[in-house]
């Protein structure tokens, strides 16, 4: 009877540590909803800080930039209004999908400008904002159906 109770907790233990590697299903799932929300509060900082703010505060550099477009500052304002306003969306749960998807059209324009005024200096950038904001856009597909409810007057609550 003793070795019967001794096997126990060994075999309990060998079974704990053999699935203390895997991960269940939902924890999966948690995980990738955090790394996705992480992601998107980045390009959200990103897009709000390091991108509109320039355009906003009319920062040397980015005057420079709009100039050379042939955009003038009424260009330069209107994308960073843009950008601002995706940024803050994409913070927004029944946005976010729809938000990802307005920046990634920014970015196609802003990979064209890159290839024609700059001649491709930066062309990789927007390309490479594009794959986060597309995963974005899929994954939180699902709150598009929230926000045309929301549009077509019907609300959560009707």
């Amino acid at each position: 009877m003793s070795e019967t109770t001794a096997s126990t907790p060994v075999t309990t233990a060998a079974a704990s540590r053999a699935g203390a590697g895997t991960t269940s299903p939902s924890t999966r799932g948690r995980v990738a909803r955090i790394a996705l929300r992480t992601v998107q509060v980045l390009l959200a900082l990103f897009f709000g800080i390091a991108s509109a703010l320039p355009k906003l505060i009319a920062h040397p550099s980015a005057v420079e930039s709009f100039d050379k477009m042939g955009w003038g500052s009424a260009g330069m304002y209107t994308i960073g209004a843009l950008e601002l306003a995706g940024a803050i969306a994409l913070l927004v749960p029944v946005l976010q999908s729809v938000s990802a998807l307005a920046l990634s059209a920014l970015m196609v324009g802003a990979f064209i400008v890159q290839l024609t005024a700059f001649d491709g200096q930066n062309a990789a950038t927007p390309l490479i904002l594009m794959v986060p904001l597309t995963l974005i856009a899929w994954a939180r597909r699902g709150h598009n159906a929230d926000l045309l409810r929301l549009v077509r007057g019907g609300g959560h609550g009707a």
